[in-house]
C-alpha cells in the first residue's frame, strides 16, 4: 500500500524547511554587522564600525504544528541526518504546516561606511527551504515516516496544499543612507539587489487530493484530484535530502546554476533623537531615542529553464494498482502513459518554472530605554502567494529587550508564533565580532515545544567608530540638536548656557550682586561686577557733585 501512496507524493519525502532565520538576539543591535540588513537594509546606515568583514555564520532549526518535538538529542540528530525520523510526537490530527530541519549559511561579506551617513554592503549566503503547507498528516506520515504502520482502510484528503523544497545561493549588494536630518528627526532608506542562483528544487502542489485505499486490496482510487509536480529533475536530490558538507559550500556558491533570478529588499527607518531625555543624551553608538522601521524583504523568484526541468499535471478520477505499477512503470514517461490508461488526465512537459522567494513585510520599533538598554518590537507578516511553487514564512510578533554596546550585546527575544499559536523564548550573545544564540531554545529543556533553532557566527570589525557629528562650540551637543551652536552650553539646557538667577533683573547674577534685591536705575554708576557703586560719605555731603540716584525696591 505504501508503494501506491508513494506515487502521489513520491517527491514529498525529502522533507525539511527553513524556519524564521532572523538572529533576533543580536540582529536588532547597532553592532550586528550584516545580520541586521536582512531585517531592513536601511539598518546599515550610520554604522558603528568603519569596515566590518563577515567571516562565516550558520543558522539551523525546526518548526512545525504537526507535533511536539522529541528530546534535544533527537532534534540534533534530525538536523544532522536531514530527516524527521522520530522527531515528532504527531499530536496534530488535521492538516499541518511543517518547517523542519534546515540550514542557512552566510559566506564572505563586507560592510563599508562611505561616511557617517552612507554605507555599502556585499553579502553572500546559501539558503535551504523544505516546506509543507496545509498538508494532510496521514499522507505525510505514510510517505515520510518509515515507522508508520497503517491498519485498515485509508482516506487521504488535502486541499490547497503545497510542498516546495528549494536550495539556492545569493550574492547581494546593499545600500543604506540618511536622506533627511533636521533637528530631532532623521530618515534613512536602504535597498538590496541580489543575484539568485538556483541549485535545485522539488515542487508538489494541488487544489484537491482525494485518495482512498481499501485494506487488503491492491488498488488505490483517486477522485476529483488535481496534482501538479515540478522539478529540475533529481540532479540535486542528494543535496535536498542530506544538506551539504563544508567541502561543497564554495562549489555551491560559485558552481554552475540550474536556475537564475533577481531578488530585492527595500526598507525605511525614522529616528527620533530628543535634545534632552532625563538629563542625559542617548548612547553614543545609536544617537536615537525611538526608531520606527518598515521593510519588504525577499522579493523575487528563480526561473528554472525548460531544458533541465520536468513538469507533470495529474487530474481527474482513476485508480492504480501495485501490480500495474510493477509491470508497466519504469520511468517518468511510462507513468504518464499508465495513468492515462487508468482514467487520469496526465500531462508531462519540459517547461520553465518560477520558484518564488519567501517574501515578508516587517514592521518594527526600537526604544532606547536607558543608557545601553533597549526594547525592540518586531512584527513579521507573510506576503508570498502560497499557491505558487516557492516558500513562505509564518506571521510572528517578537519583543526583544537587550543590552547593546560596542563590545557586548545581549538579547532575549520573546516571540508569539502564529504557526503554532505558542510562545518561543530565545537568547543572543555577542562579544566584539563573535555571536551565538537561539531564537527558540526551550526544546532543550522541555519535550512540549514545537520548534528549535540555533545560530553561531563571526565577523571582523575594522576601523574607528563613525565620525562624530559637527559640534561647533565643543559642548558635547551636536549642532543639529544645539539651540546655541556657537555658544558653549549644557546638555540639560539643549546646548545653551544655564543663566544664574537675577532676582531684581538688574543684569547681574545674584551670586555676584552686592544688592540682589534692590534695583538701581541706569544713572547709578556701577563697578566691574555690574553692581551699584555706592558714593563715599564725602561725596554724599557734596550733594551738588553727587549723581542723581534713582533708588527704589524692585519687585
Amino acid at each position: 500500500m505504501k508503494k501506491l501512496l508513494y506515487v502521489f507524493g513520491f517527491m514529498c519525502f525529502c522533507c525539511g524547511s527553513a524556519g524564521a532565520q532572523y538572529y533576533l538576539g543580536v540582529a536588532t543591535g547597532d553592532w550586528s554587522s550584516t545580520t541586521s540588513l536582512y531585517l531592513n537594509p536601511a539598518n546599515i546606515a550610520e554604522r558603528g564600525e568603519r569596515i566590518a568583514i563577515d567571516v562565516f555564520s550558520v543558522n539551523a532549526g525546526v518548526d512545525n504544528n504537526l507535533g511536539h518535538l522529541s528530546s534535544s538529542g533527537g532534534i540534533l540528530g534530525a538536523i544532522n541526518r536531514g530527516s524527521t525520523d522520530n522527531l515528532f510526537s504527531y499530536d496534530n490530527t488535521a492538516t499541518f504546516s511543517l518547517l523542519a530541519p534546515h540550514a542557512e549559511v552566510h559566506g564572505p561579506g563586507i560592510i563599508f561606511a562611505i561616511n557617517r551617513k552612507h554605507s555599502l554592503a556585499l553579502t553572500s549566503r546559501i539558503r535551504g527551504f523544505y516546506q509543507f503547507n496545509n498538508f494532510d498528516r496521514s499522507l505525510y506520515r505514510t510517505i515520510a515516516d518509515p515507522n508508520y504502520v497503517v491498519n485498515g482502510d485509508v482516506n487521504l484528503t488535502s486541499k490547497n496544499f503545497n510542498y516546495t523544497g528549494h536550495l539556492w545561493s545569493e550574492i547581494g549588494l546593499s545600500y543604506g543612507g540618511v536622506i533627511f536630518e533636521k533637528g530631532i528627526h532623521k530618515i534613512k532608506v536602504g535597498a538590496t539587489v541580489r543575484y539568485l542562483g538556483g541549485i535545485g528544487y522539488v515542487g508538489f502542489k494541488g487544489n484537491n487530493l482525494d485518495v482512498h485505499y481499501k485494506n487488503g486490496s491492491d488498488t488505490l482510487t483517486a477522485s476529483n484530484s488535481d496534482i501538479e509536480f515540478s522539478s529540475n529533475l533529481l540532479t540535486t536530490k542528494s543535496a535536498l535530502l542530506n544538506g551539504f558538507s563544508n567541502n561543497s559550500i564554495l562549489s555551491e556558491f560559485f558552481g554552475p546554476k540550474a536556475g537564475m533570478g533577481i531578488g530585492a529588499d527595500f526598507g525605511i527607518i525614522y529616528d527620533i533623537s530628543p535634545k534632552f531625555y532625563h538629563g542625559w543624551s542617548t548612547s553614543a553608538n545609536s544617537n536615537y531615542f525611538v526608531r520606527v522601521s518598515a521593510s519588504v524583504v525577499d522579493l523575487g523568484a528563480i526561473t528554472y529553464g525548460a531544458g533541465s526541468n520536468s513538469n507533470a499535471l495529474l487530474t481527474g478520477n482513476g485508480y492504480i494498482t501495485g501490480t500495474g505499477l510493477a509491470n508497466n512503470v519504469s520511468n517518468f514517461t511510462d507513468f504518464k502513459n499508465y495513468a492515462i490508461r487508468q482514467g487520469f488526465n496526465a500531462d508531462t512537459t519540459h517547461s520553465a518554472t518560477k520558484v518564488y522567494m519567501p517574501a515578508t513585510f516587517k514592521m518594527g520599533a526600537d526604544i532606547n530605554v536607558w543608557w545601553h538598554f533597549y526594547a525592540n518590537l518586531l512584527y513579521v507578516a507573510n506576503i508570498a502567494n502560497r499557491n505558487n511553487f516557492g516558500n513562505s514564512y509564518y506571521n510572528q510578533f517578537t519583543i526583544t529587550p537587550r543590552f547593546d554596546s560596542r563590545l557586548i550585546s545581549i538579547g532575549l527575544p520573546f516571540t508569539f508564533d502564529k504557526l503554532t499559536n505558542s510562545m518561543k523564548t530565545g537568547f543572543g550573545f555577542r562579544v566584539s565580532g563573535f555571536f551565538c544564540g537561539s531564537d527558540d531554545f526551550l526544546a532543550l529543556f522541555s519535550n512540549n515545544q514545537y520548534g528549535f533553532n540555533f545560530y553561531v557566527g563571526g565577523y571582523l570589525p575594522l576601523g574607528h567608530p563613525k565620525a562624530k557629528e559637527k559640534d561647533s562650540d565643543g559642548d558635547g551637543v551636536p549642532d543639529r540638536l544645539d539651540n546655541c551652536p556657537d555658544e558653549f552650553g549644557s546638555k540639560k539646557n539643549h546646548g545653551c548656557p544655564i543663566e544664574e538667577p537675577d532676582n531684581e533683573h538688574g543684569g547681574s547674577a545674584d551670586s555676584s550682586d552686592n544688592c540682589p534685591d534692590i534695583y538701581f536705575g541706569t544713572l547709578a554708576p556701577r563697578n566691574s561686577h555690574n553692581s551699584i557703586q555706592l558714593p563715599s560719605f564725602s561725596e554724599i555731603t557734596n550733594v551738588a557733585e553727587t549723581p542723581k540716584l534713582d533708588l527704589y525696591k524692585r519687585d
